[in-house]
């Protein structure tokens, strides 16, 4: 039988040299993945037992010298972080590794931790990454990770399609497709993880106008590297009429500019035999009504029937 590989929706040799370019700047860009590392490291410090070897798989600088880090490494013995930048790397300090997620290089069931805690967006088979997570987890291992939900920038992709639409009479891709809560815990159910739970985070940060967003996300490395984007630069027309529409649509009384980051948490289990199990259907050996006190009434009886 064979197999088709999965589209190739994101430049990931694009997303590598963005990922350079920022690597200077980055310190003081990334608040969203220290926001979600320190989510991670709550999560973590949570689970009643320690951990001896950890991956830390994107995020870029920084993460590590947080509050919520001091307190991940009370549990975790050792830790390398890794980044698809290899000037990225360079910047991390302690055990760093330049990696390409899609194709991870750690032995089988090797580690005992891994946190995804950003980047995992940018991956072409988000499914295959997984399933290799986990399989280089040992079995009862912890894995965490966070990534831009679908509300993410809805207001600049509503107004770069107004202004576009506007301007050519068409729109062109340019903010890439996001996962939903759902999307993520059936994605870890179908890797093989045990118990998966997700959750979603929503900020509001706020801008002087359209350009101030754009900076930041250049200095995130985070701007497209769609596949299918179109190859002719969006003008700074189509930027100054979007930051119009922009400014009509989402703007507080002070003339400042709203934009949505839903940060979509997940996490999961690999599988070991000692960990609980649902129940089979119909094995219950006790009424829910015994339990509750009251009286069990059917559907039928309900209806009147």
């Amino acid at each position: 039988m064979t197999h088709t590989a999965p589209p190739t929706l994101f430049d990931r040799s694009l997303l590598g040299r963005r990922r350079d370019r920022a690597a200077g700047s980055l310190p003081d860009y990334n608040f969203l993945a220290q926001r979600a590392f320190d989510d991670m490291g709550d999560r973590v410090a949570s689970v009643m037992r320690d951990f001896d070897r950890a991956a830390i798989l994107g995020g870029g600088p920084g993460l590590t010298a947080s509050a919520a880090a001091s307190e991940l490494r009370s549990k975790v013995g050792w830790w390398c972080q890794s980044d698809l930048s290899a000037s990225v790397t360079a910047g991390l300090g302690g055990p760093a590794l330049a990696l390409d997620e899609e194709s991870l290089p750690f032995a089988s069931e090797s580690l005992d931790l891994v946190l995804a805690p950003w980047g995992l967006h940018w991956t072409n088979d988000l499914p295959g990454v997984l399933v290799q997570i986990n399989h280089v987890l040992k079995p009862d291992g912890f894995f965490a990770c966070a990534l831009p939900g679908g509300s993410t920038l809805t207001e600049l992709r509503q107004c770069l399609m107004a202004a576009e639409s506007e301007l050519t009479g068409g729109a062109a891709a340019r903010i890439s497709p996001l996962a939903g809560t759902f999307d993520m815990a059936a994605l870890l159910q179908r890797a093989g993880f045990a118990m998966p739970v997700a959750d979603v985070d929503r900020i509001t940060v706020r801008y002087d106008h359209i350009f101030a967003l754009m900076a930041d996300l250049r200095g995130m490395g985070e701007t497209s590297v769609l596949g299918d984007r179109p190859r002719k630069p969006a003008t700074r027309s189509l930027f100054a009429r979007a930051g119009q529409i922009y400014a009509e649509r989402f703007s507080d009384p002070d003339g400042r500019i709203r934009a949505t980051f839903e940060i979509v948490h997940a996490a999961g289990w690999a599988p070991h035999p000692d960990q609980p199990r649902p129940k089979r259907p119909g094995s219950a050996t006790h009424r829910l009504a015994d339990a509750l006190g009251v009286t069990e009434t059917s559907l039928g009886e309900k209806a009147g029937r």
